[in-house]
């Protein structure tokens, strides 16, 4: 999805931790880009219940969850046309190439590993604008 310069753009953070969803917050907040409202859910059941009621501009999801992992998150993302232009980032400790391909296949735009810097973040972000 491109956004023009005047969009405020709606995150949603998908990770079992809260401190790590609080620092991807902090991380989104110190970017520049001008945001709307940073949404949280604690694995990828609650991020696609989420979904169904707001409007998100990139989605940004751990793989290793409880209930439901990142990758079965994308997976059911796939599977709707209406998400199609749903920026998806994945932020994991998990940086091997069969995890990084695995993701890609499954629509993944952008990879992040964990622990990252809060410029990663803002670059992520500011494919968006």
């Amino acid at each position: 999805m491109s956004a023009g310069s005047d969009k405020r753009l709606n995150l949603l953070v998908v990770d079992d931790s809260a401190m790590m969803r609080a620092m991807i917050k902090r991380a989104a907040g110190l970017s520049n880009v001008p945001l709307g409202t940073v949404y949280e859910a604690s694995n990828g059941e609650e991020a696609l219940r989420l979904l169904e009621t707001i409007s998100i501009d990139a989605l940004f999801t751990d793989i290793n969850m409880p209930v439901m992992t990142g990758i079965e998150l994308l997976a059911a993302l796939d599977r709707q046309d209406r998400w199609k232009d749903l920026l998806r980032v994945i932020i994991s400790t998990d940086g091997s190439n069969a995890r990084r391909e695995q993701a890609g296949q499954l629509s993944a735009c952008q990879y992040v590993e964990k622990p990252f810097k809060p410029e990663a973040i803002r670059d992520v972000l500011a494919t968006l604008l």
